[in-house]
């Protein structure tokens, strides 16, 4: 079983560039789970997506980071009993989030993040220009959630590009088959059959 992770700052793609890994890989006959985070089918999911659409600033972005840890361990949990019979298994979202913490903390966080939780055995970073996630999210014609801003997308990105060297990282600014060339492009020099 190889576990992928796709991750990215919001609005960057994560969600496309996983359903093209999921899709290429059953096209060659596997058996592949998904998980998006924060959950919608699991309470602390949806709690957590919840606290990240309140306004209040500090307090409900702490509520959600604690709601969207739980959910992620809780995948963890589900994957340990039920990922036997799966071939491979994509998480959307995963230990990136910590570029959402003080930037003074991000480092350690992360450190301590790649400590504890397992770490995948492919992980993508989907970049793309705060400018570009910021003209998609408010093309979906929903609620923005708490970091979905000019700037709290500069930053985020910022924070991420401080802890994503080891990511194989993809740019998702240009056509959708460029990415997909890209993901095709990071499975065959990562996955070793």
């Amino acid at each position: 079983m190889t576990w992928y992770v796709v991750d990215g700052m919001d609005g960057s793609g994560k969600s496309t560039a996983g359903e093209m890994l999921k899709s290429y890989l059953e096209s060659d006959g596997r058996k592949v789970l998904d998980i998006t985070h924060p959950t919608e089918h699991r309470f602390v999911g949806r709690v957590a997506d919840r606290f990240l659409h309140m306004e209040g600033g500090k307090f409900w972005e702490m509520l959600a980071a604690i709601f969207y840890i739980m959910d992620v361990v809780t995948s963890l949990f589900y994957v340990r009993r039920h990922g036997k019979g799966y071939d491979d298994i994509i998480f959307i979202r995963y230990s990136l989030a910590v570029a959402y913490v003080p930037t003074s903390m991000v480092p350690m966080t992360y450190r301590i993040v790649e400590t504890i939780l397992p770490v995948p055995d492919v992980k993508v970073f989907v970049d793309v220009s705060p400018d570009v996630a910021f003209e998609r999210i408010k093309a979906r014609g929903e609620s923005l959630e708490l970091f979905e801003t000019p700037d709290r997308l500069r930053k985020t990105r910022g924070k991420i590009m401080m802890i994503s060297g080891d990511w194989n990282i993809v740019d998702n600014s240009g056509s959708e088959a460029h990415l997909e060339e890209q993901i095709i492009d990071i499975l065959k020099s990562e996955v070793k059959e």
